[in-house]
This record gives C-alpha cells, structure tokens and sequence, in this order.
C-alpha cells in the first residue's frame, strides 16, 4: 500500500476590493501574513512566503511566533535579492527584543543582515508612500499590540473658492491666498490579535475603505476561549459592522476548531445581510468565484 501524501501546504488567500488586493495566509496560531501590494505592506509575517519579499514594509501587530517568526527571513531574502533593506513597525516594547533577535542571528550566520526597527507607540504614524502614512493605534491581546490604518492625505478645494474657473484659482494663490485645505482619508484598517476596544470603533476604522480584521472564534461555546486568549468572536464583530463603512471587511486568523462550510452558515445566520460585504482570506473557493465575477462584470461594462 502506497503512503499518503503529505497535506498541500497553504495556498496564499487573494480578495480584490478595488483598488487594493488582499493576499495572505492567515491561520490561528499558525501563521499570519497579509500584504496589501498597493500599499507596500505586510500586516505581520508568521511565515515569509514569497510574495512578502515584494513590500518594503512588515506592520507587526504584536510578537507572538505565529505573527512573527517569518521576519528574520525576510529581512535575509530582501538583501539575498538585492532589495533594499526592510523596515518593521512594532509596538516600542517590542522593538528591543527584535533587535536582540537579530542579533542572535549574527552568531548563527557569522554575518550581520540589514534590517531595520522602527518602533510606533500608539497614535504615532510613518510615512509609507508619499501621500500615505501608516498610524498605530492601540490594540489589547495578551502581549504588547497594535492596530495599523493607511491614511491618505488629500488636498481639497476649499468651499468659498467652488465653482470659479482655473485662472481664477490661479490668481488667488498667486496673490498669497491659500485656497485649499487638507484631509485625512483612511483606506485601510488592520485589526491584528485583538480583544474589543476603543480603536475599533474610532473614526479611522469606521472611515476606512477596507477592514482586515481577527475573527478567530465563532461557535457559541467558543465565546470563553476568545475573551481568555483576547481575540474577537463573530457574536462581536456583528456590532462593529454597525459602525464601520468599509465596501468589504476581510476575516482571518479564524481557529481550526471551526470548518469553513460551519463558519460560513454562523456568518450568515449571525451577520444577515450585512454577511455580503464579509469576505474570508481563507475562503478560496468563494474567494475564487467573487474575483470570476468581478472579472465577467469587467469584461461586460
């Protein structure tokens, strides 16, 4: 009798909300990595798969193993490649220990890796693109962690000046006066390992264009593991989908102990109509025909 082959490893979870792509692999206390490619952004790196190697930037939401162990890695495969060297986020009391564990890795590989640590309390941001910063906010898991938006700052034309011609405008500035003002536009909102709190519920979650939220629990008597671990349960995000306006929220680190066929009836037992704009990263099947659809509906406008 032939053995078994070994299980495929996990195939990488790809949603299309436009313009941003949502790609990763994200298992409770497996591993955890989602990129945004338009952003430049991996939201935490358990595992480095290859197409983390393409953002600059690794968000790490707190430092557990399964959210962090990957970056080592990537920092090594970014300089193996020729790329530039990468740059972390984290929660300042987790900067320390990152260092000294790159450090660590000086004496294994007799070499030292480029790298760099940037640490962001809560409320502080980083320039990511030239428009774009990325802000920390305060989450609350069972270590130090944090919650990152992408915030797009815009120029606006102020009111009193709507509805006059180009020239006109021009004439205005040109004489000192300052005829538009400034916005900041939250795209999007990365949750990472998380109980409740206040910053779910803040102006840049609720504004954001895209959620990628934690959602690791969903059966009834799973309700006690979520609060002892500080990780959300669908029973919860039923009310923060009252308050945030995202066109499409995004779930992952959802636990082995459920099924997807199980999950997806509780999403739309629990969620009703609001389960439409919910998309699992996990999901590939659905996932799968959504993007069909989006590409038939292309193909046909």
């Amino acid at each position: 009798m032939l053995p078994k082959r070994p299980p495929r490893d996990h195939r990488v979870g790809f949603i299309y909300s436009p313009p941003w792509r949502i790609q990763g692999i994200s298992v409770g206390g497996e591993q955890t990595i989602i990129q945004v490619p338009e952003l430049g952004v991996n939201f935490d790196i358990g595992l480095c798969p290859r197409i983390a190697l393409a953002a600059d930037f690794t968000a790490l939401s707190h430092g557990h193993m399964d959210h962090v162990a990957g970056l080592p890695y990537w920092f090594s495969q970014r300089t193996f490649m020729k790329m530039s060297p990468g740059t972390c986020f984290c929660h300042p009391e987790t900067a320390k220990p990152l260092q000294d564990m790159m450090g660590g890795w000086v004496d294994v590989e007799n070499q030292a890796t480029p790298h760099r640590i940037v640490p962001l309390a809560p409320g502080e941001s980083h320039q990511i693109k030239p428009s774009i910063s990325l802000l920390a906010l305060q989450a609350r898991h069972t270590v130090p962690a944090l919650s990152f938006v992408a915030v797009e700052k815009r120029s606006k034309l102020k009111q009193e000046f709507a509805g006059l011609s180009q020239s006109e405008l021009r004439g205005i500035r040109n004489g000192g006066t300052e005829i538009t003002y400034t916005v900041d536009i939250p795209l999007v909102a990365y949750s990472g390992d998380t109980e409740m709190n206040p910053s779910l519920v803040s102006t840049e979650f609720c504004e954001s264009k895209v959620v990628i939220t934690e959602c690791t629990f969903f059966e009834d008597d799973h309700r006690e593991r979520a609060k002892v671990g500080k990780h959300l349960h669908i029973h919860q995000l039923k009310d923060l989908l009252s308050s945030w306006k995202a066109e499409t929220v995004v779930l992952a680190h959802m636990s082995r102990r459920s099924s997807l066929e199980v999950i997806r009836k509780i999403l739309k037992d629990t969620l009703g109509d609001e389960a439409s704009r919910v998309c699992l990263l996990m999901d590939h099947y659905e996932n799968r025909n959504r993007y069909e659809e989006q590409s038939r509906k292309l193909e046909t406008s």
